[in-house]
């Protein structure tokens, strides 16, 4: 039996003044990647130093204004890295980088060694200041915890009234969610006493989710309780660093956002320890798809997939939200008829704004394509099959339709499994266009007798066609085309046929356009239906070619 017992639920703060619940997301956090230090530390090969320049220079070109390169006082790696950056002046003006530090003097001292010639930077001190942590790990009390804590911020300012540069001073209480929340507000406050933050220059509080414990709620609590409580709130950028270890940190960092949360750090695709760390991209295209600015140039995501891939050696799963293979494409039938009268719709309204069933953002606006949207199994129906063939090759199937050759589509789906778009249209080939035998098409005489006034018919047609080979020519007459050479089979060969509807379309443009008939044909004699369909440059031709294509889907000319 599954032995629950063992664990204890974790505390929920007593907080019914909560206002978060009533607000919305109104714009971008300040984003700070943290792919190449907690991200890097958790993959089974970590870059090397070319890799961080790619993927660093990917960070920048996606518009992070804000990127912890790693800790460069513990990492001779991560030291010639940043030393790498700046001789290579590959750090933008408007960029900070931030560096991690542990509350040691020798730590700090090697970490402003190596933001030399770095015109600003953050320096990010923590300590563990959880209740398990101060009890199994440190052995210490709260007020040890504390001290340790003021003693870095001191050491960090001492060096930052020397430093040429700019220094922003980031403060993380790790195992925030861990610790008691009057004791938290308690060593960060004390922290801020100790480095005397303005207005204009603020320091950082970041209260990280090291370890995500109970529902994103919770945190959401906690943040909007220490938003109120923390002194001088102007001069505190209040920052959270979220994990996923329950799967929520998406939805824990979306809420922490409207607790107050006004900087966010992440990583691409979630990659991190354990579970990883909240996905930025996710919450970025999350926004995007509310629209709002996400303040990042994410326009491109198969070219960030491609260098993140190749740098982290990690694959984006198929399944990931925005950025994952399949995240666009529908096999369920009714989905595919949806998405296809979604953007059927979306064309005939012209509208700007987008809305389809089943895609909340234009896969395009991402760098997506379409082609993928809608793949065919044998879950698919009638709408998936009439969708890859307009989209993909321009033939606008009639309605009806389209349970016929969704039907073709299904039977081959279930010996192959997925079929491609081209075995489609092969099989739209096969079925219907080169339907020529026995009864085939060859040429088309077409009069016009309107001015003749013995003659109840206004067309005539002189209709050439070979029956197993054998050439004959046949003459007709008809209140159109379609008409007479419905008549002509009738008189000449004994096909009775009557025409239950007809569409056609253009296939492409230009002087040299195909077009396709679409004939939906009744056996008269034995009451069975079917559809022929014809294509040619001359809408005429294709359409008595849907009418060969039809009858010998019938079968009628096999036996005469």
């Amino acid at each position: 039996m599954l032995n629950y017992k063992r664990y204890k639920r974790v505390p929920v703060i007593d907080y019914p003044e909560r206002e978060w619940p009533n607000k919305q997301i109104e714009k971008a956090p300040v984003w700070c990647s943290v792919d190449l230090r907690d991200g890097n530390q958790a993959l089974i090969d970590p870059m090397v130093v070319e890799e961080k320049m790619e993927m660093f220079q990917l960070l920048v070109d996606m518009g992070f204004k804000e990127i912890e390169i790693g800790f460069p006082a513990a990492s001779q790696i991560e030291f010639d890295f940043l030393r790498q950056l700046v001789d290579r002046k590959m750090i933008p003006d408007d960029v900070r980088v931030q560096v991690l530090t542990q509350c040691r003097e020798e730590l700090i001292d090697r970490t402003f060694e190596s933001i030399q010639g770095i015109k600003q930077a953050i320096v990010h001190i923590y300590n563990s200041t959880s209740t398990l942590q101060r009890d199994v790990v440190f052995g210490m009390n709260q007020q040890e915890i504390i001290d340790i804590a003021v003693k870095g911020t001191k050491m960090v300012k001492e060096r930052a009234a020397k430093f040429p540069g700019k220094i922003i001073l980031e403060y993380s209480p790790e195992s925030y969610t861990g610790t008691e929340d009057d004791f938290a507000l308690e060593i960060c406050t004390a922290v801020q006493d100790a480095w005397e933050p303005t207005k204009e220059d603020p320091i950082i509080i970041n209260l990280p989710a090291t370890v995500e414990m109970t529902t994103p709620n919770v945190y959401a609590d906690r943040i909007e309780w220490a938003n109120r409580h923390f002194k001088n709130r102007e001069t505190i950028i209040l920052s959270v660093h979220p994990h996923n270890d329950r799967g929520t940190g998406i939805a824990a960092t979306e809420l922490a956002m409207l607790a107050g949360a006004e900087r966010v750090e992440g990583t691409l695709f979630g990659n991190g320890e354990r579970t990883g760390n909240i996905d930025i991209l996710n919450i970025a295209y999350n926004m995007f798809s509310q629209g709002i600015d996400p303040k990042l140039e994410i326009e491109h995501i198969n070219h960030i997939v491609e260098v993140y891939e190749r740098c982290c050696k990690m694959p984006v799963h198929d399944r990931h939200p925005y950025a994952g293979k399949l995240v666009f494409t529908a096999f369920s039938g009714s989905h595919q008829d949806a998405i296809n009268k979604g953007v059927k719709a979306m064309r005939e309204r012209n509208s700007t704004i987008w809305s389809v069933p089943y895609l909340p953002v234009d896969p395009a606006d991402i760098g997506r394509e379409y082609e993928p949207i809608v793949r065919i199994n044998s879950q698919s129906g009638k709408g998936g099959v009439a969708f890859v063939m307009d989209t993909y090759f321009g033939f606008k199937l009639p309605k009806g339709m389209h349970k016929e050759f969704a039907k073709v589509i299904q039977l081959i789906s279930e010996k192959q499994g997925e079929v491609a778009p081209e075995r489609i249209m092969e099989a739209f080939k096969e079925e219907y266009i080169d339907r020529k035998e026995p009864l085939h098409f060859r040429k088309l005489k077409v009069d016009d007798k309107s001015d003749a006034n013995d003659s109840q018919f206004d067309t005539h047609v002189e209709l050439t066609y070979s029956l197993y080979g054998v050439e004959n020519t046949i003459e007709a007459v008809g209140n159109g085309p379609i008409d007479a050479v419905q008549r002509g089979l009738k008189e000449s060969m004994g096909i009775s046929v009557k025409v239950l509807d007809y569409e056609e379309h253009a296939l492409q443009g230009g002087s040299n356009a195909q077009a396709a008939a679409y004939i939906h044909l009744l056996d008269e004699e034995e009451g069975r239906v079917t559809y022929g369909v014809g294509v040619s440059s001359n809408i005429t031709r294709a359409s008595v070619r849907a009418i060969f294509s039809a009858v010998n889907r019938l079968g009628l000319a096999d036996q005469k």
